[in-house]
């Protein structure tokens, strides 16, 4: 049986999910240092982004803002390694680690030769995450010709990733059991 990994919408498709993939998606960023008094520079920035509010909270008009993270290939990923990270076992590795969801802040997911942005495995950075208003973003999403969405059930494996990044714990002192056998 076939599971594939994603699905163009047609140009009707108006609904908004988790896992979909919005390009240049306007993000703003606030200032540094806010003041009280005067004007703050606000910056509008555009990224590739994916959806990562839940879908039943989008179809069910349930939220004013919708999380989306930055994704890149991992080429571009692979590029802003350490330079010490440059090499070719060094890169292997971290695509291993990649894969296995041994670097929680990022999620890898597959390329689709089929899909021209796709054509390269993707990252996604969960060490960034940005709200966008629910209107803002059925407009926006309403003017892309052919958006892509994760399907099941990697849509659901990237919101589990998700969520193990986002609910770690440092502990203060770790349990140490050396010489305990």
């Amino acid at each position: 049986m076939s599971y594939p990994w994603y699905e163009v919408l047609d140009d009707e498709s108006n609904d908004l999910q988790q896992g979909d993939f919005i390009h240049n998606c306007p993000i703003l960023i606030p200032p540094t240092n806010i003041v009280d008094e005067g004007e703050n520079e606000i910056e509008i920035k555009e990224i590739d982004s994916i959806i990562l509010s839940q879908s039943c909270d989008l179809v069910n008009n349930k939220i004013e803002i919708v999380l989306v993270c930055p994704f890149y290939p991992l080429n571009t990923f692979l590029n802003n390694l350490p330079e010490d990270q440059q090499g070719k076992n060094s890169q292997r590795k971290a695509i291993e680690n990649l894969r296995k969801g041994f670097l929680p802040g990022y999620h890898l997911l597959n390329s689709e030769m089929e899909i021209q942005s796709l054509s390269d495995f993707q990252v996604v950075d969960f060490r960034n995450v940005y709200g966008i208003q629910y209107q803002s973003l059925v407009s926006l999403t309403s003017k892309i010709k052919g958006r892509v969405r994760l399907l099941p059930p990697y849509r659901e494996h990237l919101s589990q990733s998700f969520a193990r990044y986002f609910m770690r714990v440092g502990l203060p002192q770790d349990i140490v059991t050396e010489g305990y056998i």
